[in-house]
């Protein structure tokens, strides 16, 4: 194995999210409003060979859990090949996804065959009328089926990601936590981020997750040990809940301290943050595999530049316009 993947704060990096593509077939109030309008001109997305030397380079250098995101990811005709490409590199233990779930009814247990060992939902209100306002589909109930459909498909736990948006779905903790009582769901509610296209929405939307936080505590639940490949969020167990809630709060003091985990997005660029000035380009080193050394190598240089913060609390929002662009 390569050097592992490692920035000038000795954070080290187990966790690629892949993005796959931009495109998404939702309209969702805090990402794509109008619908989606392609970003990326005379750039195609990267094809299942310079995807699996993406994968097989971060797995050379420590990285062990790869999720594969969007946009849409599985808007992608070859969505399945992705998902097996990377369950066959060795050294990746957990291949997840974040979908919007329109496809998981029918496909979930292809998906799983395929080698997908993880699934996140997006679930923004248990209200179907909510539900349909803030995504701009009325498909509440097809999701629902989906996600049942990933439990019957062997799946033992679904993450399902809701963003928390005042006036709108920010009154539905009492529901949500009724609908997880006796489900394995880990239900993460996400703080809104501030993205270049989304000020006026952020303004009149933002709320912070500490006072969930804090009515979690105070009724019994307890925060769990990370792993060293999980994700961002603060999540929290009760002893008489099934499910779990997951707290990803990037307003938070020293939310980075922690920050396990860099992006590629689907035209080949490294991303440091989600919320980064630049991407830095790979995509001239994926065209065989003789440049795997010089691949790696410039992922090191590149992480040499990370910062230790995004400075979100400051009102930096980086270069990114909305969250499909990059992956999320």
């Amino acid at each position: 194995m390569a050097v592992q993947f490692e920035d000038s704060f000795n954070r080290k990096f187990y966790y690629l999210r892949l993005s796959i593509t931009d495109v998404c077939n939702f309209r969702c109030t805090y990402c794509l409003p109008d619908g989606y309008k392609p970003t990326q001109k005379n750039s195609s997305f990267l094809g299942l060979d310079e995807l699996h030397r993406v994968v097989a380079a971060f797995a050379d250098c420590g990285t062990s859990k790869v999720r594969i995101t969007g946009g849409e990811p599985t808007l992608r005709k070859d969505f399945t090949d992705i998902v097996s490409m990377t369950a066959a590199q060795k050294g990746i233990e957990k291949i997840a996804m974040t979908t919007n779930g329109y496809r998981l009814e029918k496909h979930a247990q292809h998906w799983r065959d395929a080698g997908l060992t993880n699934i996140n939902v997006s679930v923004d209100s248990l209200d179907p009328r909510m539900f349909h306002e803030i995504t701009g589909e009325n498909k509440f109930h097809q999701v629902m089926r989906g996600i049942d459909a990933a439990f019957d498909a062997g799946f033992e736990q679904v993450k399902v990601n809701a963003v928390l948006l005042k006036d709108l779905n920010s009154g539905e903790l009492p529901a949500f936590l009724n609908w997880i009582k006796d489900k394995p769901i880990q239900l993460r509610f996400i703080e809104l981020m501030q993205t270049g296209e989304m000020n006026s929405l952020f303004e009149n939307h933002h709320v912070s997750g500490v006072s969930i936080r804090n009515h979690l505590i105070a009724n019994g639940w307890i925060m769990k040990v990370r792993n060293q490949s999980d994700g961002p969020a603060e999540v929290f167990c009760h002893p008489d809940y099934t499910g779990e809630i997951g707290l990803i709060m990037p307003y938070k003091k020293d939310f980075c301290d922690s920050c396990n985990r860099l992006r590629v997005s689907a035209v080949g660029k490294l991303h440091m943050c989600l919320f980064g000035d630049y991407g830095v380009e790979l995509r001239d080193l994926l065209q065989n595999d003789a440049q795997e050394k010089a691949l790696i190598g410039r992922i090191q240089s590149a992480l040499a530049s990370k910062k230790q913060s995004h400075f979100l609390d400051q009102g930096h929002t980086g270069m990114t316009p909305h969250l499909a662009s990059i992956g999320g």
